[in-house]
Order: C-alpha cells, then structure tokens, then sequence
C-alpha cells in the first residue's frame, strides 16, 4: 500500500481525493495544516504528493520547492489555473506533472499509478546509493548531488535526472525525445521548458567551473562532452 499525501484546501474535493485513493487500494492522508505543510511531509513520509497551487500562506510552488529541497518524492500538481505559464512554473519548482481543475478522478488515479510504478516499481534504483561517473565528476543522484573534485553542489531533480541521462550516455549524443520522456514521462511540454533546463543545467556546471561541456546539436539532441578532464590535467 501507497501513502498519498493530498495538499487541498477545499474539504470536499480532498476528501473525494481521499475516496478514490482509498478504492483503488492506497492510503490518502489529507493535510489540514497549510502553515507547516513540510513537518507534515517529514512525519507522514508519502510516497507521492498531490499539492493545489493556491493554498493559504504559502502558494503550491512555495512548498514543492521546500519538499525539493530534502526529497525526490513524486509531485503531482492539481491546480484550476490552466495557462501554460502556471504549469511551467510548476515544472520548473519540481513537479513531476501537473493536472488541472475539473478533472476525471479516475485520471488522477491513472496518472498516480504511473508515477508509483515510475518511482517504486520493478526498475526503481536498488537500495544502496548509486553514483553515475564520467572522468571524475560524480553524480548522486539519491543525494541530487554533483562533486567535481572538492567541489559539490546540490541539484534540484530534474537537473539530477538530466544530468543522469547525459552522463550515462558521454560523449554519445542524446535525443530531445529521450530526455523529455526521461523528464516528464507522458506529459506534454513545450521546446521552451526542455530549453529552460538545458540551461539551468549549464549554469550549474558552470558553478563547477565546467564550460562548454554541454552541446546543443541543433535539430537532434545534447551532448555532454568530457572537456573537464582536459581542464583538470592542464
């Protein structure tokens, strides 16, 4: 069984939330606190977070990042605001997809299902801390962690899991379409958002002192190429 935490601030759509949850086989755990949203997380330890982006005190966004910052816990937003902006925000702060209001509670359950089997399902990582290695730069991607010598800086998880995929294939090339399905599974996003956090990554290689390791091959994919390892010996 599955703990779904629901972060809703309208009663009875949480409660219907809960409902479905419950009779598909899972546990939903309704939040009733909006001020302290993640002591909440830490104590109930969900497998999957459902999260409204207007909430009291602090907005959806506030709190994804504040769950970012000590868990790759699956997020799905479910949110009335339908414009684009509103769900690249989402993205961008962490979440794993983003539904929006009205919708069928049985997609809901769908789309829970696809991130549980995603996460904890048969070709989830094994226990043990995994490292994804290129010539010295290491990747934790349990931790969201990138060590380039003495240095390390934390990642959010979509950078963790770009990196990952980039790492695991250098200096080979890879497709636009294998990162965004690495990414966003099933969910549709545009050029803009892939080309968001092909940036972000950059700059977060950057801060390692890592330049133009990253290469767009315009029409076909990215490629991250070892030019850290030259650097390093020079």
């Amino acid at each position: 069984m599955y703990k779904v935490m629901i972060v809703e601030d309208d009663p009875k759509l949480a409660g219907m939330l809960e409902s479905h949850i419950r009779r598909y086989g899972n546990q939903g755990v309704v939040v009733h606190d909006f001020d302290h949203v993640l002591e909440q997380f830490q104590q109930i330890k969900p497998h999957i977070v459902l999260l409204d982006v207007n909430l009291p005190s602090f907005d959806g966004y506030y709190w994804c990042r504040q769950i970012r910052s000590i868990s790759t816990c699956p997020i799905i937003f479910i949110s009335a605001r339908n414009e684009t902006l509103d769900q690249l925000r989402a993205l961008e702060n962490g979440a794993d997809d983003y539904i929006t209001k009205p919708f069928h509670y049985d997609i809901v359950i769908a789309k829970i299902h696809s991130q549980l089997r995603r996460v904890y399902g048969d070709y989830a990582a094994v226990s043990g801390e995994r490292t994804v290695e290129k010539d010295g730069l290491v990747l934790y991607p349990e931790r969201m962690e990138l060590q380039w010598g003495e240095q390390v800086i934390v990642l959010t998880k979509k950078e963790t899991i770009l990196l990952e995929t980039l790492l695991d294939r250098s200096p080979r090339l890879v497709s636009r379409e294998t990162i965004l399905e690495k990414l966003w599974d099933d969910t549709f996003v545009d050029d803009n958002t892939l080309s968001v956090n092909i940036t972000r990554v950059r700059k977060r290689l950057g801060e390692l002192g890592i330049e133009g390791a990253l290469e767009t091959v315009r029409g076909s994919g990215y490629r991250l190429n070892a030019v850290w390892k030259t650097e390093r010996i020079q």
